[in-house]
């Protein structure tokens, strides 16, 4: 499955630093003690820029003293502050359980899971935190993969009678859940109520966007083997899954694909928020383009990037502008599920490259990765994607995870020439970080770039809170 990363700015000193979710043998297959485990990990970020803007990186390994070495089946990381207190928290999601972060403003945080009122013995996946309800408090939705245990491990086959790892539709699927923030630092299930358990799916990637254009924040989820669902803002504190009649849920057969990360946002200046849904090999990934009303349209042929995919299975996703040029390019970090047929020699690889796709400004995009750089040759196992500008530079970077293999940190060195903004919203009385509000910035003779200030998106992972995507070219 892989695991996430979070971008986020936990000690509010300026950079980034990187909490790096920890994988590991599920809780009864665990080999060795629990205490030899390896545990997640959190990097501070201790960037030195000079007098003459020469910029130097380094990270230091804080996870002890901050408090964070979570062990077991880690799978994604969100990041929110849930209790306004202008320090951004953690949330990382796991095989049997959610681990909530707080975090003190001193260095370290605090497990505060079982005061804030969370519990999920569940397979949680990916997690949003977002204002539903417009109390002002955080709330979160939380994905959740299938109904699996250990004990009912079931044995699959390859079609050659290999034992290879199990499709998503050998296993039962789940619904999400959605915690509602009291305002008192707890958090109330509220799924049922909402509606959300109405519906199932094998979750694993999770956007939260406006998608009908009526102001209230939608849910948008990225379903394995089954339809994807889009959680339209009833204004009462429900929810309608409108996936299909969206036409967002299935593809142009009226087939489910294998769906795991999503980039949400506008990419080609309309106004409204667009969808980008990384698939498995040979389905494709696919564009969804709304037609500002919550109605969207299978793009994938027409705008180059299904052929561009085809060949490769993506994750971790985000529409980033590389190159500073007012238009949101795109990021799919690649890597197969299926071992056994690269194991016998199959042109089936399980090591894949990352892409790069420019958008030409005419809803078409171009593959660009053979020019950003050697980063994009090198086949890996490419999972979770988080993005923000680590070196304060004006330019977007990526993190990226690797299934048994090192993190990846690329800088973009291609935008960083051109004109730039940055911009971190603060409103203290309530949702400090102003996660959901939509920012726009008008130019003059082109069109108004509008980005929404989120942490959610790509697959299992967190992005910076800022808006280095709100480029003046």
């Amino acid at each position: 499955m892989g695991a996430g990363v979070a971008l986020f700015d936990y000690d509010n000193d300026g950079d980034l630093d990187v909490f790096l979710v920890q994988g590991g043998a599920l809780p009864s297959e665990a080999a060795a003690p629990r205490s030899k485990a390896p545990t997640s990990r959190l990097f501070r970020n201790d960037l030195v820029v000079g007098a003459d803007g020469r910029r130097t990186l380094r990270f230091t390994d804080v996870t002890e003293a901050a408090g964070v070495g979570l062990r077991g089946y880690g799978m994604g990381a969100a990041v929110g502050d849930y209790d306004n207190d202008g320090y951004q928290d953690l949330l990382v999601t796991s095989f049997g359980s959610l681990t909530l972060f707080h975090n003190n403003g001193n260095g370290t945080f605090a497990d505060v899971t079982k005061q804030a009122g969370l519990s999920d013995a569940g397979w949680s996946t990916s997690a949003a935190f977002f204002d539903y309800d417009r109390d002002g408090a955080l709330d979160l939705f939380v994905a959740h993969y299938v109904d699996f245990t250990t004990a009912a491990n079931k044995q699959c086959n390859d079609p050659a009678g290999a034992r290879d790892y199990c499709s998503p539709r050998a296993y039962r699927p789940v619904p999400a859940r959605l915690f509602r923030n009291d305002g008192r630092g707890r958090f109330v299930d509220a799924s049922a109520a909402a509606g959300i358990t109405k519906a199932y799916g094998a979750g694993l990637g999770v956007a939260v966007g406006d998608y009908n254009g009526d102001g209230w924040l939608d849910v948008y989820v990225a379903n394995d083997g089954t339809p994807n669902q889009l959680w339209i803002n009833r204004h009462d504190g429900t929810f309608a899954d409108d996936g299909l009649l969206s036409g967002a849920a299935l593809n142009t057969t009226g087939t489910p694909e294998g769906s795991m990360g999503i980039a949400s946002g506008d990419f080609d200046l309309d106004g409204d928020e667009d969808l980008f849904v990384t698939n498995i090999v040979r389905e494709t990934s696919v564009l969804y383009v709304n037609d500002g009303r919550g109605n969207f349209d299978d793009a994938r042929a027409r705008s180059g990037l299904g052929a561009l995919t085809a060949a490769f299975t993506g994750f971790g996703t985000d529409w980033i502008d590389y190159d500073n040029d007012g238009w949101p390019d795109l990021f799919v970090a690649n890597g197969a599920v299926n071992i056994v047929e690269a194991l016998r020699g199959q042109p089936s690889p399980y090591r894949m490259r990352n892409q790069l796709f420019r958008n030409t400004g005419a809803r078409r995009f171009e593959e660009t990765s053979a020019a950003a750089g050697p980063a994009f040759a090198r086949a890996e196992i490419g999972r979770g994607a988080a993005f923000g500008d680590v070196d304060n530079d004006g330019a977007v970077d990526i993190v990226v995870t690797n299934n048994n293999g090192p993190v990846r940190l690329l800088l973009n060195r291609a935008g960083a020439a051109n004109h730039w903004l940055q911009i971190r919203l603060d409103q203290p009385r309530s949702n400090r970080f102003a996660i959901g509000s939509r920012v726009g910035v008008e130019r003059a003779g082109r069109p108004t770039l509008w980005r929404r200030v989120r942490t959610d998106g790509s697959y299992l992972s967190a992005s910076d809170v800022r808006l280095p995507r709100a480029i003046v070219s």
